[in-house]
């Protein structure tokens, strides 16, 4: 790409101390704080109405989340008005923590405390940019006076809450931009106003470090967080935030790296959505928690409607790929894939021992959120023999032949290709069914009568070519050995090459018997299915099929 030189590194610094966090592992989930009704919401093209944040609401509450973050409530007054509505209506548990944002300014903090009059527990968000390009370029304005803008906003905080007594508050500070910042200047503003709050409320303040842009490596703002939380007074009376977004692409690992770091407390949204490329992904962080051992003290068990809930509210759609909530994270369209995964579904339901879960290409059992796994295996041209075999078993109960497998997967290989798209489950039953199973286009069994002496079978049938009725006897070990010899002496000279008879497994219907039959004509050697009631006429159907396969090849 060109212009490349026009950019530098963003953030240019490291760590003078020693690092641990990278020698930590995430044992314990953190404080929860979804976002999702304000930082989410802001950054729709059509901001939620009260309804779509009511019903919101009530979906995070119900996934577990503690601490919500519902809006901004000075900016607007559908963001007001939804303030007002929850605690008017008793709308909050008891277990449940509101959290409202406003800027660190004291006309916008007035209005802000009015919206809470009658709250029973609030976290009260005030937040200044602090970077170097912010106070040069948006604010024109020195450190100090930065850092001033914090500190006075602290103190009417302070101010307001004497006169509402009846309110447990909990106050939180966020240095937007904490990123862009000098790492010692953000130290420095986080301790002034940390002073301010000491011993102001029954509760610790929390300090929110932003990647309000995302401008540097995870492992940078890992050093970032500990750096902090070795420098800020008083660490262990204070609760150490983050907050990340996406510019980079890193937000996820970012924040779980920020965890490892120090940080006790995280604040995201459902499936990362945010300003620009969008916030952490809270869902994506608690189901890595949970698919290596951890309570993420989250419920994600029923992540479809967790998805649903959020496409309706938002207008927003969750991408077919994204982690764990994707259409398509289940899915195996690649034939080794869908072999490994056929395979690994047959081990677990044959090995009921294990402790723990283990499939290929598939990190976490789908059931455990309410996903299927009718969808694990897709078919299309790039598909194989084990996909196919495994959708005929698991949903029609055709337990294939091995080496029948290979040419139905070609089948289906090449059907995809020429239809030029994806085959549904459906599609596949009516295109096997079709194609394999009690053909009759040229030979068609009309009825026969079978008698069995002296280990061997007497064969009187009625058949039909092309229309014209024909009749045939003949001794054999079998029916199929007699029927093959009256079918010969027509002139089809064919051979039987394999021969499978079996019911449908328990999965379809008990009451049908299937019978798998290879043949052998010329160089030719075709598989074919036949299916009846009657276990003696499958086989005859079979035979039938296989050389209605071959008159159309």
């Amino acid at each position: 790409m060109k212009n490349f030189e026009n950019y530098k590194r963003m953030y240019d610094w490291k760590k003078p101390s020693h690092r641990s966090w990278p020698e930590k592992e995430i044992t314990e989930a953190p404080i929860w704080c979804s976002v999702d009704l304000r930082d989410g919401n802001q950054a729709l093209a059509t901001p939620m109405s009260l309804q779509e944040k009511i019903e919101f609401f009530d979906h995070l509450v119900s996934i577990g989340f503690k601490e919500i973050e519902i809006g901004f409530p000075a900016a607007s007054e559908t963001e007001f008005q939804f303030t007002r509505y929850l605690i008017e209506n008793n709308k909050i548990p008891d277990d449940v923590t509101i959290q409202v944002i406003s800027q660190a300014r004291e006309d916008i903090l007035q209005k802000t405390f009015e919206s809470l009059i009658g709250a029973k527990r609030v976290i009260v968000n005030i937040y200044n940019s602090i970077s170097r390009i912010q106070r040069d370029v948006v604010f024109n304005k020195s450190k100090e006076e930065v850092k001033q803008i914090a500190v006075n906003a602290a103190n009417i905080m302070c101010e307001y809450i004497k006169d509402h007594p009846e309110t447990e508050w909990q106050f939180e500070y966020t240095p937007e931009s904490f990123t862009n910042a000098e790492v010692d200047y953000s130290i420095d503003v986080i301790n002034s106003v940390l002073d301010v709050w000491k011993n102001q409320t029954n509760y610790k303040p929390i300090i929110n470090l932003t990647a309000t842009v995302e401008c540097s490596t995870p492992n940078i703002f890992a050093d970032q967080i500990e750096y902090v939380c070795e420098k800020i007074n008083d660490r262990e009376n204070v609760i150490v935030s983050i907050h990340t977004h996406n510019d980079r692409g890193t937000s996820v690992a970012t924040s779980e790296m920020g965890l490892l770091a120090g940080a006790n407390r995280i604040e995201g949204t459902l499936f990362g959505n945010g300003e620009r490329t969008g916030n952490s992904d809270l869902m994506n962080i608690a189901m890595n928690m949970y698919v290596t051992g951890v309570d993420p003290k989250l419920d994600f068990s029923h992540i479809n409607q967790t998805r649903r809930i959020f496409e309706k509210c938002t207008k927003m759609k969750v991408s077919p790929r994204h982690p764990y909530a994707g259409e398509l994270v289940f899915t195996s369209f690649s034939g080794s894939h869908q072999d490994a995964i056929s395979k690994g579904l047959k081990n677990l339901s044959n090995d009921k021992s294990k402790k723990y879960w283990e499939m290929p290409y598939l990190p976490i059992n789908p059931k455990d959120i309410h996903r299927h796994y009718e969808p694990i295996i897709r078919i299309n041209s790039q598909s194989g023999k084990a996909g196919i075999a495994f959708i005929l078993e698991s949903q029609f109960g055709y337990n294939l032949p091995r080496n029948m497998q290979k040419e139905i997967g070609v089948f289906f290989k090449d059907l995809s290709d020429k239809l030029h798209k994806e085959l549904t489950i459906e599609e596949i039953h009516y295109y096997f069914v079709k194609e394999f199973i009690n053909r009759e286009d040229i030979v068609k069994v009309e009825s026969y009568d079978i008698q069995n002496s002296n280990n061997n079978t007497s064969l009187d049938i009625i058949y039909s070519i092309k229309g014209k009725q024909k009749k045939g006897s003949k001794i054999g070990t079998g029916p199929i050995d007699a029927f093959v010899s009256i079918l010969n002496d027509e002139g089809y000279n064919f051979s039987i090459l394999d021969y499978i008879q079996e019911s449908l497994n328990e999965n379809a219907e008990k009451s049908q018997a299937v019978s798998y039959i290879n043949i052998k004509i010329n160089d030719t050697d075709i598989w074919a299915i036949g299916q009846d009631s009657d276990i003696t006429k499958s086989g005859l159907k079979a035979v039938i099929s296989a050389l209605n396969r071959i008159s159309n090849i």
